[in-house]
């Protein structure tokens, strides 16, 4: 029995597989392994195995994020998970190579995750070979949530969205300037914040100016961060939620750069069993 699990920050997807079966599929809270102590990361999969029914598991891979291989941060968390599962074998690995592998299989190809924030990698196989730094919600995170979110926001607060627009999402959401200041520069996750605009800023594509943000967005991403790969030959692979809920932007933005894509996976998790059950 092969356990697999994918963790973000705030929720991890765990599944266990037998013969490329799934056996039994479930969430619990997230994993930042840069952030949680290995005593969080142990009662996290403590919880887990008192849960699981059925064989013992033989064989585990735990992608996490912030999970940079080598680190003392990862050894810990692998000798946690594989603790609370009777001491077997895990292999820790990032979120990143968690989609590459998701998204390309054992093929060389571009990966990118789109989803709050944004990252992509060149994937060879079997390893990335290179990755374009994200630089998060302020620096980077193009083609993201959190970014379009952001795009909008300065626009809100100069008096440049267009009517009636620009009056359906004030009476949407509390967006007074004072409060989008404090949010933005005061509270915690502002990129979260930022990004929970996303799906109301999606749900009005046909709006010539929804239509315009959107591909910049995604263009930015293309532009700055997937294309310094040098590699426009390879097919690209995209995972998360925000790249599935922009699939037929995300196609015309590629075809216009001259990149083909091979998949657009909402959660790693269906690739990942494809993996590991070849």
């Amino acid at each position: 029995m092969k356990l697999i699990i994918d963790s973000g920050a705030t929720k991890a997807d765990w599944c266990l597989v037998e013969g490329g079966q799934v056996v039994r599929r479930f969430k619990s809270a997230g994993m930042n392994v840069s952030v949680l102590t290995p005593e969080a990361v142990a009662t996290i999969a403590s919880e887990a195995s008192a849960g699981l029914e059925g064989p013992a598991v033989s064989e585990a891979y735990l992608y996490a994020a912030g999970l940079i291989e080598g680190s003392d941060a990862a050894a810990l968390a692998v000798e946690a998970v594989s603790a609370a599962f009777g001491g077997t074998p895990v292999e820790g690995a990032s979120d990143m190579l968690a989609a590459a592998r998701a998204a390309c299989g054992r093929a060389e190809g571009l990966c990118a995750i789109l989803g709050t924030g944004s990252n992509s990698c060149l994937y060879d196989g079997s390893a990335i070979v290179h990755i374009a730094r994200s630089g998060g919600f302020i620096l980077g995170d193009e083609g993201g949530g959190a970014c379009l979110g952001k795009l909008f926001i300065a626009d809100y607060v100069k008096g440049l969205v267009p009517e009636p627009l620009a009056s359906e999402f004030g009476q949407a959401f509390e967006v007074d300037y004072m409060t989008i200041v404090r949010r933005v520069y005061k509270e915690a996750a502002p990129s979260a914040y930022l990004g929970s605009f996303a799906p109301w800023i999606l749900e009005h594509r046909g709006d010539p100016y929804v239509d315009a943000l959107v591909e910049r967005n995604l263009t930015d991403f293309f532009e700055r961060s997937l294309l310094r790969h040098g590699r426009r030959d390879l097919p690209a692979g995209f995972v998360g939620g925000f790249a599935a809920a922009c699939g037929p932007q995300l196609r015309a933005v590629a075809q216009r750069c001259g990149v083909s894509i091979s998949r657009i996976l909402a959660s790693p998790m269906d690739g990942l069993v494809e993996y590991h059950s070849l």
